[in-house]
């Protein structure tokens, strides 16, 4: 085997992980590049979808999942000033999948996992390795890579860019990253406090035209875990400002006033973007996950959307790499993922947003009555979880050829 005759994935991520892991079950030898010493500590996603616990489950990696998650099967839209306005729950898919939930992990310890099993299977990650750049011919490219020695070469049959939304392969190959970037940042607060016993469900969407907000239950170590509010903050406001106790206590007391302050574990600061790649894939490179499309967190749809592109990706390459189809099975992944991204998950995470955010009173009233009216309806609320659970994508993404 030669040098080139390896995959290299471009950061380890969820999504460079599971590409990687998938890839390596395969028999294909995968290398992994993350610039950091050692897995990160994301404090932004974890919740998974139906689908998406389904992809992972022959991995080894929903079994493990489960042991140390939080089943969410039902999940509410509230408004910050008339209480619950509507409640879905998503055992009416019982059918659909084998996981009619939402499973609450945080995001860190999926890596974990995935990279056990990625060492296991024979694969590499080589930590405090950087990508610098890369030079493609038409049977290997060859990446720039800078570790605690310096500069080097190393040659693969193919790269996959997992890299996240400051993608380094994306500009590397001068892909445009199409779309815009909210006003807002969003502030991650979370605390102990249990919101279950003033009614919220372990994932809730509050509505409000000044300071709306999601709520997530989180496993953290274990029993009661903790409870992560996400609030939109100015951002003419420096980030130390909206990350210091006294605002963050502000925010949760003017949210659920009690008579004690807030026990604050976390608190976190980021700005959101709605952006898609022009393409994923240029040659022997591919783009998966947030270097590919980034979206709002509202819904939970990005770490999943990224999921389903590692998943669909290792398949392909996988057969691509066995010789049991061409090259143009990579570009059937790019058709699949990138407008399945644009219809599905930008669209969705985009009205998502909105809806929380309505300022004009009657957009607002009609927009949350049609909500109200959906959960009423077994059939609406049905096809409405088909679309929220991100089965319908996953559908989408399969019929296209």
């Amino acid at each position: 085997m030669g040098a080139a005759d390896r995959v290299i994935v471009v950061g380890a991520g969820p999504v460079g992980l599971v590409t990687a892991l998938g890839l390596a079950r395969q028999g294909i030898p995968v290398t992994v590049l993350e610039a950091e010493p050692a897995l990160t500590r994301d404090l932004r996603a974890g919740s998974f979808h139906p689908p998406t616990l389904e992809m992972l489950e022959p991995l080894g990696i929903t079994e493990r999942m489960l042991e140390i998650g939080i089943k969410v099967p039902v999940w509410q839209l509230r408004d910050r000033r008339e209480g619950l306005v509507a409640e879905f729950d998503l055992r009416l898919l019982e059918r659909d999948t084998r996981h009619p939930y939402r499973l609450h992990c945080e995001q860190y310890k999926l890596t974990p996992i995935a990279y056990e099993l990625l060492k296991e299977a024979g694969g590499e990650v080589l930590f405090g390795t950087a990508f610098i750049g890369l030079n493609q011919t038409d049977d290997r490219v060859d990446v720039v890579v800078r570790d605690a020695d310096g500069e080097r070469r190393l040659q693969a049959r193919y790269v996959v860019g997992a890299d996240g939304g400051r993608s380094a392969v994306r500009k590397a190959l001068g892909l445009d990253f199409e779309g815009f970037t909210w006003p807002e940042r969003f502030l991650v607060v979370s605390t102990e406090y249990d919101l279950a016993q003033h009614g919220f469900a372990p994932n809730a969407y509050i509505a409000d035209p000044v300071e709306w907000c999601a709520i997530f239950q989180m496993p953290h170590n274990g029993p009661p875990g903790l409870w992560r509010v996400a609030f939109p903050t100015d951002t003419a406001l420096p980030d130390d400002a909206v990350t210091s106790p006294a605002f963050c206590q502000r925010l949760l007391q003017s949210f659920l006033p009690r008579e004690r302050e807030y026990e604050i574990a976390y608190r976190s600061v980021y700005r959101v973007h709605q952006r898609v790649a022009s393409t994923f894939r240029v040659g022997r490179v591919v783009l998966a996950g947030d270097a590919a499309h980034i979206n709002n967190p509202l819904g939970g749809l990005g770490l999943n959307s990224g999921l389903h592109d590692a998943v669909n990706l290792f398949e392909k390459l996988g057969r691509v790499w066995h010789g049991t189809a061409g090259e143009e099975e990579l570009d059937r992944y790019v058709r699949q993922r990138r407008q399945t991204n644009v219809e599905y998950v930008q669209a969705m995470s985009i009205r998502n947003k909105r809806l929380l955010e309505e300022k004009d009173p009657a957009v607002r009233r009609a927009r949350l009555d049609e909500m109200r009216r959906i959960a009423a309806d077994p059939r609406r609320a049905y096809e409405h979880l088909l679309n929220t659970s991100m089965i319908s994508s996953v559908r989408r993404a399969a019929s296209i050829q």
